[in-house]
């Protein structure tokens, strides 16, 4: 069972656990603090528990490439785009373990590439509608490797975890271009594209000479 933090603005009225898995839905029922100053009814929601994560986006200032994985997503499926994704490396932390930590290792797990300088991005709730997941997001540097035919660099993924994961270099204005295009319906992808966008010419100089 979850542990809602304390809140002065929020009265828990219970929780219990629907469902436990890998994950966990919990019934949450609560008031809180209405912006006219009143308490609110009691609200029920459904929470899917999924806790924290990391996400990391493999960029080489040198070639000006980002490292970019394609996993097939069963939810992506459901809900009607293709379940194919194109992805930046991410995955749960471990109890405890830095985002940093999580980041770095799961962007040499899904792409073969070690990252040897972090930069941080930000923290996202992916989707506070309904689940508490935290993503924080950093870019990475890498020395991109030599890529094959359409700039594959190898394919991978947890074989215990029955993963099968492609990693593919990309220029980077081509894919910061399909971001603002809005054609990687992963919003976590976008996410780190768009500021790689904003913040490409600063983080190639502030890389420079380390």
């Amino acid at each position: 069972m979850i542990t809602v933090p304390a809140d002065p603005d929020v009265q828990i009225v219970s929780s219990e656990t629907a469902w436990s898995g890998r994950f966990s839905v919990e019934v949450v029922k609560f008031r809180h603090r209405r912006f006219d100053g009143a308490m609110s009814g009691v609200r029920t929601w459904e929470l899917f528990c999924r806790g924290r994560a990391a996400g990391l986006l493999p960029y080489d200032p040198v070639t000006d490439q980002v490292a970019l994985i394609e996993q097939f997503r069963l939810p992506a499926l459901v809900a009607g785009v293709s379940p194919v994704m194109v992805e930046i490396p991410a995955g749960l932390c471990d109890d405890g373990e830095d985002p940093a930590v999580t980041a770095a290792r799961e962007a040499q797990e899904e792409t073969g590439i070690a990252i040897d300088l972090l930069e941080w991005i930000g923290e996202f709730v992916l989707t506070p509608g309904g689940s508490d997941e935290r993503c924080t997001m950093f870019a990475g540097r890498i020395r991109a490797p030599q890529a094959g035919p359409d700039g594959i660099i190898g394919v991978g993924g947890l074989a215990a975890e029955q993963e099968d994961i492609r990693a593919r270099l990309y220029p980077a204005t081509d894919a910061i271009e399909a971001a603002v295009a809005g054609r990687y319906p992963n919003s976590v992808t976008t996410i780190a594209l768009l500021w790689l966008a904003a913040r490409r010419d600063w983080l190639r100089a502030h890389w420079a000479g380390r």
